[in-house]
């Protein structure tokens, strides 16, 4: 007799064939998981996010809440996240019992809906927390401290908490969060997240002027007023160009910051797809990342990892207690400069200008680190570990270009902080 396939139920409101970051992640487990060991379910919303996935449909069966479509609006992001729920409230007391279900943090309290399905199916859940609610949104200002609402989001969202299997979080920075929210050590799992490896790979690094890059969205939890006043003071220096491509809530503050203080070596660019990003992030001799000191923990930046797979050194605007961080001063891939140091971020950058090789050591250091550390198979198996499955599918092994050999970042100006 063929014994019974697990079932493994996912719930995100992004998923194939969106491009949200959360949304590729959850596809990469999925694909992952295959359809040999484990039968999946995903519960998602109707795929509006941006620029569509491309690649072949995963072997899933998709479940779509088809209310309200995604907004980036306040009042539409709270209607499409309350429809989002409903929909996976329908949805998950139709398609029979899982064994295990993962539920993501988009929207928040997705896992007081996990909770409700173990209880009723007597399956295991776990929370994969992207963001840490209620702390992000008390962080970023969109809720009081001490307010009844937030009171009783951090009280649900302790609840599931407490009472799940497992939560994986993206960085120590972050586990030290719910440590402090009292949840149990002893639930929390850490597993970094990734980027693949055999789609994105060191590309040479172009000629002319320093470029650097940012990819991705430019959220309220990014750190812009340092990088929008490091602009204006090398907007007349040919030596130094700057590259955004994607988007955000901040994307247009920056814009409108650049037109008004008239910067020409500044360009703006669209999102790129996922088979696009590789070229996209080899438009840059450093790759750019931003944190809001006071998220430190709340998020943890996923861009870091595509940067380091395409072999770029990591330029990162943030708190030194912060996963980025960490991994800048494990590594030697790179450097991170206190929010608002704008003085040290201008020193740096014409350091970095005057010493190719030093972006090229650190360069190769970060791909080096992300072969070991952070590619999609090695990503993939820390999630599925921690589920109980198997990852079967066969990743084809990485492409080596002109492997060499590693040199360690000299730690030698005071605006290289490796923290």
């Amino acid at each position: 007799m063929t014994p019974r396939k697990l079932h493994l139920l996912v719930v995100n409101q992004f998923f194939w064939p969106d491009t949200a970051a959360t949304g590729q992640l959850l596809m990469d487990v999925s694909r992952a998981v295959g359809s040999e060991l484990a039968r999946t379910t995903a519960i998602c919303a109707e795929s509006d996010y941006g620029i569509k996935d491309t690649t072949a449909r995963p072997p899933v069966r998709i479940l779509r809440s088809r209310v309200v479509r995604f907004s980036r609006a306040t009042i539409g992001r709270l209607l499409s996240y309350a429809a989002f729920i409903l929909g996976a409230v329908w949805n998950g007391f139709r398609i029979g019992r899982p064994d295990v279900i993962l539920t993501l943090t988009t929207p928040p309290l997705t896992s007081v809906f996990g909770h409700i399905v173990k209880l009723m199916r007597g399956c295991s859940h776990f929370i994969w927390e992207m963001d840490v609610y209620p702390d992000i949104a008390v962080d970023l200002g969109v809720l009081k401290r001490h307010s009844i609402l937030t009171g009783i989001i951090g009280a649900l969202a302790d609840w599931s908490r407490r009472n799940a299997d497992g939560i994986i979080v993206l960085g120590d920075d972050m586990k030290a969060r719910l440590i402090h929210r009292g949840i149990p050590e002893t639930k929390i799992f850490v597993a970094e997240n990734w980027a693949d490896g055999r789609e994105i790979i060191p590309r040479p690094f172009p000629e002319g002027p320093f470029v650097v890059h940012y990819s991705g969205t430019l959220g309220l939890s990014h750190d812009v007023d340092t990088i929008a006043a490091a602009l204006s003071h090398l907007r007349d220096d040919p030596r130094f160009r700057f590259v955004f491509a994607g988007g955000g809530a901040r994307r247009k503050y920056l814009e409108n910051y650049c037109a008004a203080h008239i910067v020409p070596n500044v360009t703006f660019q669209p999102y790129c797809s996922r088979a696009e990003l590789g070229a996209s992030l080899a438009e840059g001799h450093v790759g750019l990342v931003t944190q809001l000191p006071q998220t430190c923990g709340s998020v943890v930046p996923s861009k870091t990892y595509g940067i380091m797979a395409a072999g770029r050194p990591i330029l990162y605007i943030g708190p030194p207690d912060s996963t980025p961080a960490h991994i800048i001063h494990r590594f030697r891939c790179g450097w991170r400069i206190d929010p608002g140091d704008v003085e040290g971020l201008v020193q740096l950058l014409h350091r970095l200008q005057s010493d190719p090789a030093l972006v090229r050591n650190a360069g190769r250091n970060a791909r080096e680190a992300f072969e070991q550390h952070y590619d999609l198979p090695i990503g993939v198996r820390r999630i599925t570990d921690i589920l109980g499955l198997n990852a079967t599918h066969v990743f084809a092994p990485l492409p080596r270009p002109d492997r060499v050999r590693s040199v360690a970042v000299p730690d030698s100006a005071r605006q290289e902080r490796l923290s």
